[in-house]
């Protein structure tokens, strides 16, 4: 029931200021980050259609939840130190060239997406968030070698800060971009009864380009069809959410109010989070009743610097 009544009051405030989401006294970037910056009253893009036809009309899935799902964790975990108490580490890089060196405060216990059971394969993506100096360090394919730590890319940012990666260059994601503020958190997230920012979400096709904010492609295709890295979808306004069970509906209504934003190659429509044992997996299943055509894309020229 408070639940319920947190769902209530996020949709009854969906058009009141809000101030930036918050992890351990940090804030998810500024207010004015792209990622916390509403999106339900700008236009929908021209090609809106043709781009979203070539994502298809598939369900949505939460790449998140509760539990176990075949051994590992649902989710791409998180992890909050104390960075003036845990050992700095220099890490190895397989696109050193567009990594930031570090060193990265890496706890022995870090939690990596996919596991336990699959700890050695997927992505293997690691967050850190140093809560003395509120950065943010991100990590793509982490795994020890020879007693030292090894990872495909790294990306260090600031939360306090809007800076974007140089233009070109990857991230813990393909598109350049921090992973961190576009998943579905529990704690100081979803748990007020609210998400107040931009979601994560992949597609299996795209374009060999981005836009703002993203910095980075990984395709070879020019096709003018297909979506570029940093794409912004929302779900349409005359979508009926209000059947949803409450986890799903304080989904689908950032969904709306802050839409998603296209980060990585992926599953279709598939939105990311963190993993949480506060997470209901059958609440958050019903959000496959929505489809690639209840999407728009939109027009965010005004979001620019």
């Amino acid at each position: 029931m408070k639940l319920l009544a947190a769902a209530a009051l996020a949709l009854s405030l969906a058009g009141s200021a809000s101030s930036p989401p918050k992890l351990a006294g940090c804030p998810v970037f500024p207010s004015s980050s792209v990622w916390n910056q509403r999106v339900d009253k700008l236009p929908v893009a021209a090609n809106s259609a043709q781009l979203i036809a070539s994502i298809g009309n598939s369900s949505v899935h939460a790449d998140f939840g509760g539990g176990l799902y075949d051994g590992s964790r649902i989710g791409i975990p998180y992890v909050v130190v104390h960075g003036k108490k845990t050992p700095k580490s220099r890490v190895t890089f397989d696109y050193a060239d567009e990594s930031d060196k570090g060193p990265y405060p890496i706890p022995s216990n870090v939690p990596i997406e996919g596991q336990p059971a699959h700890g050695n394969e997927g992505d293997r993506h690691a967050l850190i968030v140093d809560r003395d100096s509120c950065r943010l360090y991100e990590l793509f394919a982490l795994q020890r070698q020879g007693g030292h730590w090894a990872a495909g890319s790294g990306a260090i940012f600031n939360l306090r800060s809007n800076a974007l990666r140089p233009a070109g260059w990857t991230s813990a994601d393909a598109a350049g971009l921090p992973i961190l503020p576009g998943l579905a958190r529990w704690d100081g997230d979803a748990s007020t009864g609210a998400i107040r920012h931009a979601l994560r979400f992949t597609v299996e096709r795209t374009r060999r380009a981005y836009v703002y904010p993203a910095r980075h492609y990984a395709s070879d295709s020019n096709d003018p069809a297909l979506p570029p890295m940093g794409l912004r979808v929302r779900l349409k306004s005359n979508i009926d959410i209000s059947k949803l069970p409450p986890q799903a509906r304080i989904v689908a209504q950032a969904m709306k109010t802050y839409g998603m934003i296209l980060a990585d190659n992926g599953s279709n429509w598939y939105v990311s989070g963190a993993p949480s044992p506060k997470w209901s997996n059958d609440q958050l299943h019903a959000l496959g009743g929505l489809t690639g055509s209840d999407f728009e894309v939109v027009d965010t020229g005004s979001l620019h610097p």
